[in-house]
């Protein structure tokens, strides 16, 4: 099929304007209604009466949208050219943005893999903190709890921006912000269980480590900030920055195999758990920044198994490995107790 019969065959894009002349006017309205009869009832017809023309039309419009083809949505929402049809048109309304969750479009892997995802850390956050003192003491619910927020906050935001970012192009660049900005805190939340048990009894080089990944991330979420940042020509850019961001953790994970022993690392430290969550992550960015299926066979992963539903599911594959891995860090080191006298020396 040419691109031309594409768009075509892609209806209900372009929202109906205001023209001068009447007829014209009366001749967009009647073709909206023939889209949105179905979906509306008589009293609603009849409340919207009352109201002015161009309200009642975009009010119908919203309640019976189709997707589009690529080629009919506005600049902003031009993101990736390998995905031909199946896109939401702008909708101007938080309402029907929310409404389109339970649509089928390209965004609809995207918004349900992190919302599932989302609700399923608050989850684990809830069992966390009512478990007894004597069970997790305070420190250690500390420790998890900022991980599980991290998570949550970077999972809700990725969950809202693919939900709204269609309302109009001043949302869309202001979730894409929020979106960015979760990924951060959830780098910098997953460094904090690991360099707390890990250098558990050194207390220097976990201030020192724990100083670090928070000015990164911070730098990170300024980045994150900038308003090119979100340009779909700097993509490789963002997934090398978020990357880079993740494997500074080489640097402490080195630093504990050569002090302890690389056997402890891997039975005590769970560095294998580490490094597994990197190489998905890293997978993860590989395939957000190269756009992989859907390069390779453009207009075949229009709604499933594209790459950013790719890389959500390995980026929430790799938040419960790391879950799993300070999981046991702090199991085991609930296990042998406090710091000896020569273990707690600080050791740089």
């Amino acid at each position: 099929m040419s691109e031309l019969e594409e768009e075509e065959n892609c209806t209900g894009c372009p929202l109906p304007s205001t023209p001068i002349d009447p007829l014209m006017f009366e001749s967009e309205v009647t073709e909206v209604l023939k889209v949105g009869m179905k979906e509306l009832d008589l009293g609603t017809l009849v409340n919207c009466a009352r109201e002015p023309a161009e309200e009642f039309v975009r009010k119908v419009w919203e309640a019976s949208w189709n997707v589009c083809n690529f080629t009919h949505l506005p600049h902003w929402l031009q993101d990736n050219d390998y995905l031909h049809n199946g896109h939401r048109p702008p909708l101007p309304s938080f309402y029907a943005c929310f409404r389109s969750i339970f649509r089928i479009h390209t965004e609809t892997g995207n918004i349900w893999t992190h919302l599932l995802g989302c609700v399923a850390f608050i989850g684990v956050l809830t069992a966390f903190m009512m478990r007894s003192s004597e069970e997790l003491p305070l420190p250690d619910k500390i420790v998890f709890g900022t991980y599980f927020i991290g998570a949550i906050i970077c999972l809700g935001f990725s969950f809202a921006f693919h939900t709204v970012y269609c309302h109009s192009e001043f949302v869309g660049k202001l979730f894409s912000k929020l979106d960015y900005c979760g990924i951060a805190v959830l780098i910098t939340g997953s460094f904090v269980p690991w360099l707390y048990y890990g250098f558990y009894c050194q207390i220097k080089p976990r201030i020192i480590y724990m100083t670090v990944v928070i000015v990164l991330g911070i730098a990170c979420i300024v980045v994150s900030l900038w308003d090119r940042f979100s340009d779909s020509r700097f993509r490789p850019l963002r997934a090398g920055v978020f990357a880079g961001f993740g494997l500074s953790g080489v640097i402490p994970a080195v630093h504990y195999g050569i002090v302890e022993g690389w056997l402890n690392a891997v039975y005590n430290a769970s560095l294998g758990w580490l490094i597994l969550m990197g190489c998905l992550y890293i997978l993860g960015a590989l395939v957000y920044a190269f756009r992989v299926p859907e390069c390779l066979f453009p207009g075949k992963f229009d709604i499933w198994f594209q790459s950013h539903q790719i890389f959500h599911t390995l980026v929430l594959a790799a938040a419960f490995v790391h879950y799993h891995g300070i999981t046991e860090m702090a199991t085991y080191r609930m296990s042998i107790g406090g710091c000896s006298a020569q273990t707690a020396a600080i050791i740089l």
